[in-house]
């Protein structure tokens, strides 16, 4: 599988490794995708281009969650057209990033913030 990066994220969530992976798994997608669980990695791939990776490591703050969106489909120009060029893309991916690890450390009891 070739895989083209269009943009990732990080953050940081003030709990242990454990506690965020599991909050994280619990964080799944609402649709239907194909599912790959790794150790603290986990990937989901839908549609005919969207692959999102997901890990969780060890940070002095907690933990760190790195999220990676790619495209699997060829070639990239005709993914980029029916996406509109990803404009806007990183913002709103960076915007439900925050959103999601906030909800993970509401859960918790702890905080969350952005790398």
């Amino acid at each position: 599988m070739t895989k083209r990066l269009i943009t990732e994220v990080a953050g940081v969530v003030t709990a242990p490794v454990e506690q965020v992976w599991q909050a994280l798994l619990g964080e799944r997608p609402a649709h239907e995708m194909k599912t790959e669980l790794g150790e603290h990695t986990v990937a989901y791939q839908g549609g005919w281009w969207y692959r999102g990776e997901w890990s969780v490591t060890g940070h002095p703050e907690g933990t760190r969650v790195d999220h990676r969106v790619y495209s699997v489909a060829g070639p990239y120009w005709a993914v980029a057209l029916a996406n509109q060029l990803f404009i806007g893309f990183p913002e709103r991916t960076r915007r439900s990033f925050a959103e999601g690890i906030s909800r993970i450390a509401n859960q918790l009891g702890c905080s969350a913030r952005l790398a």
